[in-house]
């Protein structure tokens, strides 16, 4: 398998990974926008920064040919994320 396959795997985790991490984000900035405003605002501020990341990498998968199912490529490995409420 060459880079631009493993790419082609990885890409659609990190992709992911980075929305479940964005979603935390937002959840937790929710939870203290009244008790402490400045630290939700940056919060917000790591939300709109991850949606950058996200749309640079959907556009490198797109670029990339789209994705390479984990099976196609022959690898198996859990995609389970931990996430901290």
């Amino acid at each position: 398998m060459n880079d631009l396959d493993k790419l082609r795997v990885m890409l659609p985790h990190w992709i992911n990974h980075n929305q479940g991490h964005g979603e935390e984000f937002a959840q937790w900035m929710e939870k203290l926008e009244s008790e402490t405003p400045e630290i939700a605002t940056l919060l917000d501020r790591a939300v709109h920064s991850l949606q950058e990341a996200q749309s640079a990498l959907e556009e490198a998968l797109h670029k990339a040919g789209g994705p390479l199912s984990d099976q196609s490529a022959g690898h198996t490995h859990s995609n389970a994320h931990h996430h901290h409420s």
